[in-house]
């Protein structure tokens, strides 16, 4: 199995586990395929990565990876999807960081993970992503795509904006608001979560909709079949207003409408035989641990 391996910085507190991983590369005999500038950082760190090869762009991952090791947090997992992108190359997080959903195996457990994986022990789970079209071109580049959630927000920290929100060309709502998320199934554990959402199961074919600290306390969230086009109006005291996908933002104008939509291909997350969405629900939300349960 070819396996590439891509990471940010990380604390000195990481540092014997990653060489752990790497000699375990080594031990299995691994030649481990590293992104460039995360590999430049592991040198700065004096972490032997044994020979590696190097890639830097999503064409030299595509032909080159079976898989692809995240080292990090969600959010670094979260970077992958520039790399990976419909190339169908299955993503397998390493938690270095704090909560870890989708970088759910504890970096304790990389050396048994890695048997695991080569021994053909996991499961491929297919994440659904939801893609931005917007009436100005250009916007988020070729990665116009989230995992977890588009969200909209105001630019500064005075006035609300108003989203005017419709499905399939039908008005759903105008929300007075500091801003709005639009959540897939995987992102309802994310930031729709911390603002009143409700989890969905990574396989339910839904959308959340979910107003940021809504003006009118009776605007709930709401869970629309992720076959249907949201468009979004902004209404604003200000020009600008902000637009992320997942960790990426960008600054857009006012007058710019956006369409969301389920994209045309989904992510590929390594899961492994002894995990499931459930146990790993209630081991990050400690659910079980009152006396009661």
């Amino acid at each position: 199995m070819k396996i590439a391996v891509f990471g940010k910085e990380f604390g000195d507190a990481n540092i014997d586990f990653i060489r752990i991983f790497f000699n375990k590369l080594k031990k299995v005999g691994i030649r481990p395929m590293v992104f460039k500038e995360f590999h430049e950082f592991l040198t700065s760190k004096q972490i032997d990565v044994h020979d590696p090869l190097f890639f830097k762009t999503h064409i030299d991952l595509a032909e080159n990876a079976d898989c692809l090791f995240s080292i990090g947090g969600d959010g670094t997992f979260l970077n992958t999807l520039g790399l990976v992108r419909d190339s169908e190359i299955p993503v397998v997080g390493i938690n270095t960081g704090r909560l870890g959903f989708l970088s759910s195996i504890p970096k304790e457990e990389v050396e048994s993970a890695v048997d695991e994986i080569l021994n053909g022990n996991y499961t491929i789970d297919k994440r659904s992503l939801l893609k931005l079209e917007a009436s100005e071109e250009g916007l988020f580049g070729n990665i116009s795509y989230a995992l977890n959630e588009l969200t909209i927000h105001k630019q500064d920290s005075s006035s609300m904006i108003i989203t005017h929100v419709f499905l399939n060309d039908e008005f759903l709502n105008s929300y007075w608001s500091d801003g709005l998320i639009i959540s897939t199934p995987t992102g309802s554990t994310a930031y729709s979560l911390s603002c009143g959402g409700p989890i969905m199961t990574p396989a339910s074919g839904n959308f959340i909709i979910n107003p940021v600290a809504p003006h009118n306390l009776n605007v709930r969230p709401v869970v629309i079949p992720d076959d249907t086009t949201i468009t979004v109006k902004v209404e604003s005291r200000h020009e600008r207003f902000l637009v992320s996908l997942d960790s990426r933002s960008e600054t857009i104008e006012s007058s710019v409408e956006l369409k969301i939509r389920k994209e045309d291909f989904k992510l590929s997350l390594i899961r492994l035989n002894n995990q499931d969405f459930l146990t790993t629900l209630r081991n990050k939300l400690m659910w079980g641990l009152d006396k009661r349960n």
